[in-house]
């Protein structure tokens, strides 16, 4: 089951984002939410204008520029992240783009649900999956095999 997920949206891209938590409110009611700075203050009201009381609350992370990237993927290698939702820019070069890539890589590396998109985030929010007690993400064998080299 699909727990703890990360939010993090580019300035041009973040109402299409808090548009998207609004409409999935209550499928977020019950997650642990961890966002980037300024997405993370939008989602969090977002989410008490839909849900009041009910609403979880985001634990805010530093602005993406100033490091927030870095910690969601700290918190994607360490596990604590199981779902990343990024609507990233793709327009325009960021001045933390070192920062984007390597939170793209660690996603994909640590074979956690990724939507870079409204339909991909919309898919994956749906899949029978998200709510599964029963369905365990597979961590990919090269990380112990990385792990465990011998130089």
């Amino acid at each position: 089951m699909i727990k703890n997920i990360g939010l993090v949206a580019h300035d041009s891209r973040k109402k299409e984002l808090i548009d998207w938590v609004k409409f999935n409110a209550g499928s977020l009611q019950k997650c642990n939410l961890f966002a980037t700075g300024t997405t993370g203050r939008l989602a969090e009201a977002a989410l008490k204008d839909v849900l009041g009381n009910e609403a979880p609350s985001v634990t805010c992370l530093l602005s993406g520029p100033l490091g927030g990237d870095a910690e969601i993927s700290a918190m994607i290698a360490e596990k604590k992240i199981d779902m990343l939702v990024f609507f990233c820019d793709n327009l325009i070069m960021q001045g933390h783009q070192n920062d984007v890539l390597g939170l793209v890589r660690l996603a994909s590396l640590y074979n956690i649900p990724f939507a870079t998109n409204r339909s991909t985030a919309d898919f994956i929010i749906s899949s029978p999956l998200y709510k599964s007690e029963e369905y365990e993400r597979m961590i990919p064998s090269c990380i112990d095999t990385y792990k465990n080299r011998k130089l």
